[in-house]
């Protein structure tokens, strides 16, 4: 929890009976987690957080990707990044924390433009999301005129502002797909993340051409680490995350968004198991199933890892940082992803892999 730049914010807040009786109902979801003693130093920062919610009339949207304390303890909405959007848009709150990143954020706000949205600190970036622009996307559209841009949900505003329609890690290939045959093209820009194009291209005929984009957690993860974790544990099934390089895929028993590969455990209940992604999300779903055995690479995000309790804090006493997006480009982001939420989509979290994963031409920056 600590946390130097902010430390006098919290540093009067101490363990009480009244903290306990405030607290207490939360310990049991965290308990694997936190030792007890660790967490009399987390409880009154969440106890203040949850007092300042009502005050302020806030909700926070605990991204898949945080610490257990925070997911579980103040999140009011947990999921991936379009869900944790879509209930915000839904909510009576008027004030919106962000824990995540700042392309979560944005398009909370887009989403809910009506509403302040917060996000305790603006260094929360990605790498992803950092890897093109719009004034990329725009030149990607007079190389390849009349081809449909799909965008990835993990992008900025003003990407989302250059995109035709948008797509999560669940509904790529069904999106790129509708896309082809809505724009008449067999060539579909497909933006940012090159992996995730790759994953999509080896279950479509669809021509895809990417961007030079990654997520610098999934693609850390290689083939000889999925191949190392089954010979140290027999049986263990592995879920991996789109984002990862196709030979990480090509080893794993299933692939899917966060979202899918939380509902793989619930509902499969597998005895042993890996989650090929950023490591919180392991603790995270581990603490609803516990039945089930974990097992744990770690690759954290260093961005994600900005998100802290006291932070959030800080947030809702400063009422700090306010994310803005100027109007003609909110408009403009908006109407991808509404187009995306009125598709009636049926495939979920399927990358089967039928071919080859190859792509027409992977761009990027000269």
């Amino acid at each position: 929890m600590a946390d130097g730049q902010i430390a006098g914010d919290v540093s009067a807040l101490a363990f009480s009976a009244e903290i306990r009786a405030k607290t207490d109902h939360l310990y049991p979801r965290v308990a694997k987690f936190i030792p007890e003693g660790e967490w009399r130093l987390y409880a009154p920062v969440i106890a203040a957080i949850n007092d300042l919610k009502k005050q302020r009339d806030a909700v926070i949207l605990a991204h898949n990707y945080m610490t257990p304390e925070i997911f579980h303890c103040v999140g009011d909405f947990m999921g991936d990044s379009l869900g944790l959007a879509k209930k915000a848009a839904a909510t009576d709150a008027k004030v919106i924390v962000q824990a995540g990143v700042h392309f979560m954020a944005e398009t909370s706000k887009i989403l809910c433009p009506e509403k302040t949205v917060l996000i305790p600190d603006l260094k929360a970036g990605c790498s992803l999301a950092a890897s093109i622009t719009g004034a990329d996307v725009r030149l990607l559209k007079q190389k390849y005129p009349g081809a449909p841009v799909v965008t990835y949900v993990n992008t900025t505003a003003d990407v989302k502002a250059e995109t035709d329609v948008c797509c999560t890690s669940s509904n790529a290939v069904e999106i790129v797909e509708w896309a082809a045959k809505e724009w008449g093209s067999d060539i579909v820009l497909f933006l940012p993340d090159q992996y995730l194009a790759r994953n999509v291209a080896a279950m479509t005929d669809v021509k895809i051409v990417t961007w030079a984009g990654s997520c610098e957690v999934h693609e850390r993860f290689t083939a000889d680490d999925i191949r190392e974790i089954r010979a140290g544990n027999p049986g263990v099934v592995v879920l991996a995350h789109p984002e990862c390089p196709p030979e990480v895929i090509a080893e794993a028993d299933f692939t899917g968004s966060t979202s899918g590969m939380n509902h793989f455990v619930k509902t499969k209940q597998p005895k042993n198991v890996v989650l090929i992604t950023e490591c919180s999300m392991s603790d995270n779903v581990a603490a609803e199933n516990p039945d089930v055995s974990f097992v744990r690479p770690c690759n954290l995000c260093p961005h994600m890892k900005r998100i802290s309790l006291p932070k959030i804090l800080r947030s809702l006493q400063t009422m700090q940082h306010e994310v803005t997006i100027d109007p003609e480009i909110l408009a403009r982001a908006r109407l991808p992803i509404e187009r995306m939420l009125a598709l009636p989509l049926k495939r979920q979290s399927m990358y089967d892999r039928q071919r080859a994963p190859e792509v027409l031409a992977v761009e990027g920056r000269a």
